[in-house]
């Protein structure tokens, strides 16, 4: 297994929408990387109080080459694009072994 870790940081200025987050983009992302080996997605929100990020998301590919196969596949620049419809914040990406 191979996980993608996609996490929001925030700065002065930011804005982050959840409920469009939670409700389109995140079934965006699925329906665009399931076939490719996506096998889970947890959301996790920030607690009440200062944090540095506002979201970030576990990826659970099936290996690294799923994630590859993912991120080069043309669904992929939808998913991207659809960022600026619930934030303004350029999204970090990490990839771990697990």
């Amino acid at each position: 297994m191979a996980t993608l870790i996609v996490s929001y940081p925030l700065a002065r200025g930011s804005f982050f929408d959840r409920k469009y987050y939670m409700s389109t983009h995140i079934p965006l992302a699925q329906a665009a990387w399931n076939e490719l080996g996506l096998q889970s997605a947890e959301v996790l929100a920030p607690a009440a109080g200062l944090q540095p990020l506002a979201g970030m998301i576990i990826l659970r590919f099936k290996d690294q080459a799923s994630i590859d196969a993912a991120l080069e596949s043309p669904a992929t620049a939808r998913v991207i694009s659809d960022v600026a419809n619930f934030s303004n914040i350029r999204p970090s990406f990490f990839r771990a072994n697990d």
